[in-house]
């Protein structure tokens, strides 16, 4: 399977996490979006929206992390414990997930509009950055897990969008700590322990911060 990405995003890094608990190997593809790769006819050819992460399996193609996610749980996996066929379960699961789209699009407008522009970060903007890890703490309260008592897609998802928001908590100006918001805090540290692939999210978490050390 080819599977175009970039190690700094976070949607990539979720879907290379699943990949490693389902146990599949991809053949990693590095696009080059500051230099245009995605816009290349033959990437086109793939994927008309010229997205990443886009997963090529045979003669399928697929873009949008978490529909790759549930797709390769759904093909490869032996078990469902990452995406459970319980219906209530499952809704839940697709609930965190959803969440975490919208929340990533709130993390993403606060912090790349400072990435590209060199302006300072926006006030209104962190605000509703802050709604959103509030109600995240307030979803995982008393929770080792985002969705009951086992690792699932849910978890993958949330935590690409974590530990990159953590990476920037070192950002001038962006004021962003999420230690303060303590169920966060603890299921975080638990998904350093149990989540495999959690090394190499984070070292793709370090790439993303380098964009705003170059500036």
């Amino acid at each position: 399977m080819d599977f175009y990405y970039s190690p700094a995003s976070a949607p990539c890094r979720a879907v290379l996490m699943t990949a490693q608990c389902v146990g599949i190997e991809l053949n990693k593809k590095m696009l080059d979006l500051r230099a245009g790769e995605h816009l290349k006819p033959e990437f086109l050819k793939i994927n008309p929206q010229h997205t990443i992460p886009t997963l090529v399996d045979k003669d399928f193609a697929v873009w949008e992390s978490r529909a790759i996610m549930i797709y390769l749980v759904e093909q490869y996996a032996k078990t469902d414990s990452l995406y459970s066929k319980c219906a209530e379960t499952r809704a839940l699961i697709n609930q965190r997930l959803y969440f975490d789209m919208n929340f990533s699009m709130v993390f993403g407008r606060y912090i790349y509009v400072p990435l590209t522009t060199g302006t300072p970060f926006d006030p209104e903007q962190f605000k509703k950055l802050e709604t959103e890890l509030q109600l995240l703490n307030t979803l995982l309260a008393g929770n080792n897990f985002a969705v009951g008592n086992s690792l699932s897609l849910a978890d993958l998802s949330l935590l690409a969008t974590i530990s990159t928001i953590d990476v920037c908590s070192t950002v001038k100006g962006a004021n962003i700590d999420i230690k303060k918001y303590a169920n966060i805090k603890k299921w975080y540290e638990n998904m350093k322990a149990v989540a495999p692939g959690y090394k190499a999210n984070y070292e793709g978490c370090l790439e993303f911060k380098k964009y705003f050390d170059a500036k």
